[in-house]
C-alpha cells in the first residue's frame, strides 16, 4: 500500500510540474516567438551566415565549391531537404545538436507554418545510415512524423555556430529574416 501511494504521489508531482511549462519537450521542439511569417531559407541564412539564396533545395548545388558539404551532421551545419510533393521548394534546417549517429536536433523556420522551432528531433531512416532519408518530429501531434523526406546532406558554414550561439542568435535571425537579409 505504501509503495502504491508513493507511486501515485510521484506521478501527480511530475504531472503538475509539466503543467507549469509552456514549451514542448526538448525532443519535440519548442516554438520561439509567436506567429512569424518567414521561410526556412532566409532564417537559416541569418542564423548561420551561409551566403546562399533562392529555393532551399537549390542551396546544395550552390554550395559546391563554396562550402564544405557532407553526409555527416555537425552542430551549426545546414541540413538540405530535396524537393518533393510536400516540399516543392525543398527545406533547410540548422543542426543545433548531434544526439547520436542517427539523431539530431534542429532549429528551423516554417516546418510548422509560421513558426520557428528549436531542438526539433530529426532521425536518419536511410538504409545505409547516410542521412539521405529522414523523419522529423511534428510538434502539433507531439510525435515523430511518419513521412520520410529525402535530403542531400549537410552544408558546413565557414564559421559554424555552436549550440549556445544558435540559441542566442535565434531572435536576431528572426528579425534579420523578416527584414529580408
Amino acid at each position: 500500500m505504501h509503495r502504491a501511494l508513493c507511486y501515485v504521489l510521484l506521478t501527480l508531482c511530475l504531472a503538475l510540474a509539466a503543467c507549469g511549462s509552456n514549451r514542448a519537450a526538448p525532443s519535440g521542439g519548442a516554438y520561439v516567438g509567436g506567429n512569424v511569417p518567414i521561410e526556412c531559407a532566409p532564417f537559416a541564412r541569418a542564423l548561420t551566415g551561409v551566403k546562399l539564396s533562392g529555393a532551399a533545395a537549390d542551396w546544395w548545388p550552390q554550395a559546391a565549391g563554396r562550402y564544405d558539404r557532407s553526409r555527416d551532421p555537425d552542430v551549426g551545419s545546414v541540413l538540405v531537404f530535396r524537393r518533393g510533393g510536400r516540399l516543392p521548394s525543398g527545406h533547410v534546417a540548422v543542426v543545433s545538436e548531434v544526439v547520436g549517429p542517427r539523431q539530431i536536433r534542429v532549429t528551423q523556420a516554417n516546418w510548422v507554418r509560421h513558426r520557428i522551432t528549436e531542438e526539433q528531433s530529426v532521425i536518419d531512416v536511410s538504409r545505409s545510415g547516410d542521412w539521405s532519408l529522414v523523419r522529423v518530429f511534428w510538434p502539433p501531434s507531439g510525435e515523430m512524423g511518419t513521412t520520410e523526406y529525402p535530403t542531400y546532406g549537410f552544408i558546413r558554414p565557414d564559421h559554424p555556430p555552436s549550440k549556445r550561439m544558435i540559441a542566442q542568435r535565434t531572435p536576431d535571425a528572426v528579425k534579420m529574416a523578416l527584414a529580408g537579409w
